[in-house]
């Protein structure tokens, strides 16, 4: 009886040695600006921080048609917006999307951005084993002028 139950435990803890690390992700301060009359594209910004090395890999959104991940690259003396597969996590590093950086953009709006409005958005994740998980965040819109700090009581 003790060499089936030795047996077992060899078992399970080899199983559980299998298993790829998952990853708690937190993700803070998710915003968007409001939008002009006819405006069909938004960009969302927040912070996000995971426990495991993890990739931030697709988002979407009821209020957009699609979402797409972006960074912001220099080419020559311009920056540009490029569309990019996957953004990495590094375990316990915090990775900002702004303005100037890494960022959501939500093409074809399916209705105006108003100030105070919430942005619901869909974010998919992959751990290192190959494993999806999602998280539901609510983007707050922010009058248009917002500069990305914290909003002003």
């Amino acid at each position: 009886m003790k060499s089936n139950c030795k047996a077992a435990l060899v078992a399970i803890a080899a199983f559980a040695c299998a298993l790829p690390a998952f990853a708690d992700v937190t993700v803070t301060d998710a915003w968007t600006r409001s939008t002009v009359p006819g405006q069909k594209v938004a960009a969302a910004f927040m912070q996000i921080v995971s426990t495991a090395d993890t990739a931030l890999v697709e988002a979407s959104s009821p209020s957009a048609k699609f979402v797409e991940i972006h960074e912001m690259i220099k080419e020559g003396n311009m920056m540009k917006m490029k569309a990019i597969d996957r953004l990495p996590l590094p375990a316990e590093k915090p990775v900002e999307l702004s303005p100037a950086g890494y960022h959501m953009m939500l093409f074809e709006l399916k209705a105006p951005l108003n100030a105070g409005d919430k942005v619901p958005l869909t974010l998919t994740f992959e751990n290192r084993g190959g494993r999806r998980f999602t998280i539901d965040v609510e983007a707050v819109v922010r009058p248009l002028g917002a500069d990305g700090g914290p909003p002003k009581p």
